[in-house]
């Protein structure tokens, strides 16, 4: 069989990977490869391992057998065809994605980033900053998805004694099921958390946006298209909200002329949420394990659906 791997690995961990592989399995490293030979590598694979660009399955791959994403989402493809058994990383990314969510809003609270610009240019102001700082305590708090990562969120959000929400469309344990209902709550809602996937697009419209509490927050760790952009923009600038922690936004990279750059109440995490030590490795175990189950003949961990979106 022949193994296809596009995720981008250090030598090392390309080198354990083949010496754990069964002898039968012979690897390509898309890295390695002139960038005019590797589409035609890719289609040559019987295994496949990260998450390859979307043209490259416009036509179809018969010997496509498993197929192991390196990511939780997989919004990109759900257009693809493939006969591969699939899998995600499932909850791999929900831990840090909900710690980046804590420190960002942690951050806003606390004036951390007034903060660390004082301390590049060694400045001290002191007492007038207590004035503005505020506490996660006792938050009244939303999460849009109850997927892993709204469940991460939820569980530290316990901490500080939060009172959580979560929604969802068709969950029977989210708490709202609907935009509807979601606006009527908003005006008693200090902080929003969105950890909508991509096939949500729109789903924080103007309308939601305009339906939010004055001054509450607002953090995106799910995906940028979910968002209306300009309106939340514009809720920044007038001051309705006060403030955003954004690890994604509608295009990534975000152009450099984007408002969202300098806005002081913002936020930007750069899609780094996911982050942690060792990511790579972690990606590789994930695809192991998953290759002996489907050599076994085993379900698969996180196995998914492309056309379900989950």
């Amino acid at each position: 069989m022949h193994l296809f791997v596009n995720t981008t690995l250090s030598d090392t961990l390309k080198a354990e990977l083949q010496q754990q592989l069964p002898p039968d399995i012979t690897t390509q490293f898309r890295q390695d490869l002139p960038e005019a030979e590797q589409e035609a590598a890719f289609r040559a694979a019987d295994l496949l391992l990260g998450n390859p660009p979307v043209a490259w399955f416009s036509e179809p791959l018969p010997t496509l057998k498993f197929w192991q994403l390196d990511s939780a989402g997989f919004d990109g493809y759900q257009s693809v065809q493939v006969p591969a058994q699939l899998a995600n990383m499932g909850d791999y990314f929900a831990r840090p994605c909900a710690e980046t969510m804590m420190a960002g809003i942690l951050a806003l609270y606390r004036c951390i980033p007034e903060l660390v610009l004082l301390q590049s240019r060694s400045e001290w102001v002191g007492v007038p900053i207590r004035a503005r700082t505020n506490s996660l305590w006792q938050k009244r708090v939303v999460i849009l998805g109850t997927g892993t990562i709204g469940q991460a969120v939820r569980r530290m959000l316990s901490g500080f004694d939060c009172s959580t929400k979560m929604l969802a469309r068709t969950d029977p344990q989210a708490d709202v099921h609907s935009a509807d209902e979601l606006k009527a709550i908003l005006p008693e809602t200090d902080i929003v958390i969105n950890c909508l996937p991509g096939t949500a697009a729109g789903f924080v419209s103007v309308d939601v946006i305009a339906a939010m509490k004055p001054g509450s927050l607002y953090a995106n760790v799910g995906r940028g298209n979910t968002t209306d952009e300009p309106a939340l923009i514009q809720a920044l600038k007038s001051g309705q909200l006060g403030g955003a922690v954004l690890d994604v936004t509608d295009r990534e990279p975000l152009p450099a002329d984007s408002p969202l750059w300098t806005l002081p109440n913002v936020l930007l995490t750069q899609h780094s949420g996911g982050g942690q030590p060792d990511e790579a490795a972690g990606k590789v175990a994930q695809f192991r394990r998953n290759l002996e189950r489907f050599r076994a003949g085993q379900p698969l961990e996180n196995l998914v659906e492309l056309n379900r979106g989950y």
